[in-house]
């Protein structure tokens, strides 16, 4: 959530900014409310200070047997109009907080202006396109006809379309690959966290995911439960800390976790994204960092190697774009996407997003940090796939297959699979 103060100070600089991530946006409303709310303060502040001095004077008329009653009834009307602002400050804060709390996070200085994903910089390539020049290449699914690691139908029957359901050599792979992105963080410094599946609404409130994106998550909703799957586990790592003052010498603390994900949106359906493209559920390993203003940049730095590592690790040729202002997500002040090239889409896909939310995330949960007996402030949130296992697993088969059908695994998983499985053959699954 962004501070209204700084909105005040500048609110034509600040909605320019807001506008480079959506257009539609107008402060104008937003500071009429703020500006009706610091009125009916005042007003109420001067009534109960009013209210007071006709108290103190009703005591003393009272004391030398004076008459009072033309003084109670200022007082009563005092009482009333107060009873009456209250209300109209407890709607208006109700208003303007939705209000904030619908705004984006604003960019940093180096974001390139753009409303289209095509104005995404490319700031680094890693390996090269694999070229299939000597037999015709299959996508995933294709491939899945003879390797039989994935059930779609079957997926389907149980719970709908956009729901995966892996088998056999496909389960074990999925579990292979998890563990190879858990070992490669926890090496590099994060603490691995178990957090729950479904979260309450503060939480995911916390983390920017409400209000503006409540049409888009899974939730239960009865007399007994209000709670929220979680879209990715950042809205739970978030939580860990929410209405806490972390001492900064505590900090940076460096959390990853594997959890599914759940997300209503999967996208059209098409050829192009058949199979694990996009689904309603898919895992993860998150990468989350709280941190101190001044640390941020340096700890982002490191999420990003840390994904990388991963896709180094795999030998998965990857690039990394650095997103425009338009096309960065709601709470993020930067992200830069790695994506993978998958030949049976022969496009590049995301596998990770990195961003860096500021205090974005932190005010909305009131997580503050301080340094000895300073006063405290907000601290920086960071995020990041450390990768998302569908569209890593398209990539792994499709780059990896061979002219029989076959798909050598990396050498990086052998020990996660069993020496003797280094290559992935038709009909033996």
């Amino acid at each position: 959530m962004l501070d209204i103060k700084e909105i005040r100070r500048d609110p034509q600089g600040i909605e320019t900014k807001l506008k480079t991530k959506d257009s539609s946006i107008d402060l104008k409303p937003i500071l009429a409310l703020d500006e009706r709310l610091r009125q009916a303060k005042t007003e109420v502040e001067e009534l109960k200070s009013k209210r007071n001095a006709a108290s103190k004077e009703i005591g003393m008329r009272k004391q030398k047997g004076e008459e009072v009653s033309t003084h109670m009834a200022e007082v009563g009307r005092f009482g009333d109009r107060i009873g009456i602002l209250d209300v109209e400050i407890h709607t208006i804060e109700t208003d303007l907080n939705f209000s904030l709390a619908c705004l984006p996070n604003l960019p940093m200085e180096e974001i390139p202006v753009s409303p289209s994903p095509k104005d995404n910089v490319c700031v680094k390539e890693w390996g090269e396109k694999r070229d299939f020049l000597f037999f015709p290449f299959k996508n995933h699914v294709e491939l899945n006809e003879k390797l039989h690691l994935f059930d779609f139908a079957r997926g389907a029957k149980i719970s709908g379309s956009g729901w995966p359901l892996y088998k056999g050599m496909g389960a074990r792979l999925e579990w292979a690959l998890i563990n190879l992105m858990l070992d490669t963080h926890k090496k590099n410094g994060f603490t691995q966290i178990m957090p729950p599946l479904l979260v309450r609404p503060e939480t995911m409130y916390g983390s920017a995911h409400l209000p503006k994106f409540e049409s888009q998550l899974f939730k239960i909703r009865d007399e007994d439960y209000h709670l929220y799957l979680i879209p990715t586990s950042e809205s739970a790592l978030n939580g860990l800390h929410i209405d806490e003052i972390i001492d900064e010498g505590d900090l940076p603390l460096k959390y990853t976790s594997y959890t599914p994900c759940f997300r209503r949106e999967a996208g059209a359906a098409g050829s192009q994204e058949r199979g694990l493209i996009r689904m309603h559920q898919f895992n993860k390993v998150e990468l989350f960092c709280l941190t101190t203003p001044e640390e941020s940049g340096q700890i982002y730095e490191q999420m990003l190697q840390s994904a990388e590592e991963v896709l180094q690790t795999l030998g998965i040729h990857y690039r990394n774009m650095l997103l425009t202002t338009g096309d960065m997500s709601f709470a993020a002040a930067k992200t830069i996407d790695i994506e993978v090239w998958l030949p049976g889409q022969n496009r590049y896909y995301e596998v990770s997003s990195v961003s860096n939310c500021t205090d974005f995330q932190a005010r909305r949960s009131q997580i503050r940090c301080r340094s000895k007996q300073e006063k405290p402030r907000f601290l920086h949130t960071l995020n990041g796939s450390g990768l998302a296992t569908s569209r890593l697993m398209v990539a792994l088969l499709e780059n990896n297959q061979q002219e029989d059908g076959s798909v050598l695994v990396p050498k990086a998983l052998h020990k996660y699979l069993g020496e003797e499985i280094n290559v992935l053959k038709p009909c033996n699954f």
